[in-house]
């Protein structure tokens, strides 16, 4: 009872000092972390709120005195978008966890929060209309509001640039013409501004301009007149420099450039021979234009060359083409030509010939011009023509079989060994193949696609090419045969083992088989859902659950990109349970605590089966026969170790799951810890007992003692003779009983006084004490006990 009085006195005075009525809640501090008081809609802004010591603190976040939202736990900050517009105040409150309290709250953070959002303006350093490549120009986006603003430059649409509010072209180009866009950004979540109107800028080259001979040729005799003139589209603000040789001319008493864009050779000599250009300048803005085209002159002092030239320039040509020469002599005009083959003279005098190609129209072929019966030119070069008879077309199976399904792909390649610029014709048996909504080709008609095989596309294929642009035509390739099944593959799904109902952690394995063809894929599902597995005709599952239960199938596929797929397999239903588990109990109670010291461990199964049982001790089996009860003691186990047990069974599920680990360390701790607590009690109420004893038998009056003299309450029988005045001893303990004594021993005052009266004994402790004083003599009458 003292001990229970004691503990709930303790617990009283921890509940007191754990409580303290003036303690102030703290004002958690709320910082602002975006750089600027400024925002807009939509616009991130980032907040931290925290305590001192805010371990044990969660914090929310207010707008205008409501709540917005709640800090992360892990004490990092708290982003939020601003309102539509106006002014907000945030602030923030901590809840305390464990108290339940909530802190002050914060001091305000004020926003002021647009109501639109920002749009900056572009302007340009330049505005003449086109720009020329080589010039440069900037262009400026400016935003009027707020700050921290990172700008953002797009080109066509296409962001180029983040380098500030300036853009700067500093060297134009081509790829600089189109439109201009800038935008304001800012903040690490950014926030975008709108982008600004664009602005166009339209670049250009500079025009380049068009050098021309006004004489009628090109080669010249010493003491003629030439005339060049150099012309733009628009000549205004435009000058012009003339070049020979690439050497900048001037005027002289024979050359004279006349309104800028003239040239006039009033006396050709040998040293006017040469290259002639211009160029065109824009001098204010310092564009130059390039060169023109460049115009030779020349100047002949003996009769030139003639020059023969080829068309097509093919190197190699084929049986039945048709090659022409074209002979011509540079200077002058008038002439007429004639035309050698193998050194052997043709009949042809015009400037050009044609010849159709076949093995007898080989040779070296060359001409030379006259104009009249003295004067020729030289012979000009010789060229070669040769006739290759033209090549067979291989043709080749790109998809990985012959033999396809109904709606499978088929790829088939059609090639030349030489040369690039071949297209082809494809057949099927003698009929052309065109396409159709099944049948395509790619831009060279090189590879024909059959996007769904039917058995129409059934049979054996060719091709043939011929050149582009050129009337030549090869011979059939060799043929290749392509076979259509009437119908897809049939897909059969098979289970190992054959069991529909399983247990979990058991094992089970699928597998997918196909009855023709090769190169197959294998894609697996449950319950209509594809599964990841893919690529094998089997799999396994190596310890089901019970989500493991459903209706699986297989489907086979081959092929990339149009992949055929065929049909799916055969339902296989599998039925997963839930392996039934092991459970340990104590049957040692604790009423036993002070009798034994073992435990007796009961293992079962809770399901209608019969079990064999197995004990584990530390994951490792117990070396003993089966057994349902398993007996824990000091000396089987003195490390006291963690058990477990699992049931066994000839049938399905052979076995349960194992129960969970039952720690009997612990249990005999706690049994061993009472039997003492309880010693100990027992014997501490003996010591208290036998002290309280010692204490009455040894404890003495002090003779030291001087105080008044008490009356004598208990006088002897002859003291009480000599008093005439002293009262009965004890009358006030004088019970009723007493009533009765002979009248003889009644005094005059009603007290009964006699040596024969007995007092009456009213309590076990008063019997006891005078069956105690029988034992003793008497001293003059008195009690013993009493006079020590």
């Amino acid at each position: 009872m003292w001990l229970s009085k004691m503990f709930i006195l303790i617990y009283l005075i921890g509940v007191c000092a754990a409580q303290d009525p003036t303690e102030v809640p703290p004002s958690p501090l709320l910082q602002l972390k975006t750089a600027w008081l400024d925002v807009f809609p939509s616009e991130k802004v980032e907040f931290s709120c925290g305590i001192k010591d805010s371990s044990e603190w969660t914090f929310t976040l207010l707008r205008d005195g409501k709540n917005l939202a709640s800090f992360p736990r892990d004490g990092s900050t708290l982003k939020v978008t601003a309102g539509a517009g106006g002014t907000e105040r945030y602030s923030c409150v901590g809840h305390h966890e464990v108290k339940k309290t909530p802190s002050q709250t914060s001091s305000s953070v004020e926003l002021r929060v647009y109501d639109n959002k920002p749009k900056p303006k572009i302007s340009r350093s330049s505005s003449f209309d086109i720009m020329y490549t080589g010039e440069s120009i900037s262009f400026k986006c400016e935003l009027t509001v707020s700050s921290g603003w990172e700008y953002l430059w797009y080109h066509n649409g296409k962001e180029i640039s983040s380098s500030g509010d300036t853009l700067t072209k500093p060297s134009l180009g081509q790829s600089d013409d189109g439109q201009y866009e800038c935008k304001a950004k800012r903040g690490m979540d950014p926030f975008f501004s709108e982008a600004s109107e664009a602005t166009s800028l339209q670049v250009s080259d500079p025009p380049t301009p068009t050098l021309t001979l006004q004489t009628p040729w090109h080669d010249v005799f010493e003491n003629e007149v030439v005339e060049f003139t150099c012309e733009l589209s628009s000549s205004i603000d435009w000058t012009f420099t003339w070049y020979r040789n690439n050497k900048k001319l001037s005027e002289d008493d024979v050359l004279i450039m006349d309104d800028d864009n003239l040239l006039n050779i009033t006396s050709v000599s040998r040293a006017h021979q040469g290259q002639y250009a211009c160029k065109a300048h824009l001098l204010p803005r310092g564009v130059s234009s390039g060169f023109s085209s460049t115009n030779e002159l020349t100047v002949y002092e003996k009769i030139p060359e003639a020059a023969l030239t080829k068309s097509p320039e093919y190197e190699l040509m084929y049986v039945g083409e048709t090659v022409n020469f074209t002979c011509k002599v540079s200077t002058s005009s008038g002439w007429t030509y004639v035309w050698y083959k193998d050194g052997t003279i043709l009949s042809q005098t015009s400037q050009s010939i044609s010849i159709y190609l076949s093995p007898s129209k080989e040779g070296e072929y060359y001409c030379l011009g006259t104009r009249s019966k003295t004067t020729a030119t030289k012979s000009s070069e010789k060229i070669q023509q040769n006739a290759a008879e033209i090549p067979v077309p291989t043709l080749k199976l790109l998809s990985k079989w012959m033999d396809v399904f109904p709606t499978e792909s088929v790829t088939l390649r059609c090639g030349m060994q030489s040369g690039s610029r071949w297209t082809y014709t494809w057949y099927k048996g003698t009929q052309r193949v065109q396409a159709d909504s099944t049948v395509s080709f790619d831009s060279d008609r090189a590879t024909l696609f059959i996007k769904s095989a039917s058995a129409a596309n059934e049979g054996a294929y060719k091709c043939e090419g011929h050149l582009q642009d050129r009337a030549v035509r090869s011979k059939f390739s060799s043929d290749l045969n392509l076979q259509v099944y009437d119908t897809g593959p049939r897909v059969l799904l098979l289970q190992k083992p054959t069991h529909s109902l399983m247990h979990t952690g058991d094992s089970v394995s699928f597998s997918c088989h196909v009855n023709v063809s090769s190169g197959w894929q294998y894609l697996w599902f449950k319950d209509s859902e594809i599964l990841t597995s893919e690529g094998n005709n089997h799999t396994t599952i190596g310890s089901v659950v019970t989500t493991s239960s459903g209706s699986y199938q297989c489907q086979v596929k081959r092929g990339t990109n149009d992949a055929y797929y065929s049909a799916q397999s055969q339902w296989m239903k599998l039925d997963v349970k839930e392996r039934p588990q092991a459970a340990i109990t104590l049957l040692t109670g604790w009423s036993e605590v002070f009798s034994t010291d073992s435990l007796v461990l009961d293992c079962t199964v809770d399901d209608s089966n019969e079990w064999n049982y197995t004990w584990f001790k530390e994951e490792h089996p117990i070396n003993s026969p089966p057994s349902e009860k398993h007996i824990v003691t000091p000396q089987n186990d003195p490390d006291q170790r963690e058990y477990k047990c699992q049931g066994e069974r000839n049938g399905r599920p052979s076995y349960s799951k194992q129960s969970t680990t039952f720690k009997t360390k612990n249990l005999l701790l706690k049994r061993r810890l009472l039997l003492s607590i309880s010693g100990v009690i027992f014997f501490g109420i003996i010591a208290v007992f036998l002290g309280c004893i010692a204490c009455r038998v040894l404890r003495k009056p002090d003779e030291a003692d001087e105080l008044p003299e008490d009356p004598n309450l208990f006088p002897l029988m002859p003291q009480l003779k000599d008093l005439t005045d002293t009262s009965c001893p004890l009358a006030e303990f004088i019970t009723e009983a007493a009533l009765n004594a002979p009248a003889r021993e009644v005094e005059e005052n009603g007290i009964i006084c006699s040596e024969t009266t007995q007092l009456p004994i009213v309590s076990p402790e008063d019997r006891d004490l005078m069956n105690d004083g029988n034992d003793q003599t008497e001293n003059n009458g008195g009690l013993t006990s009493f006079q020590q």
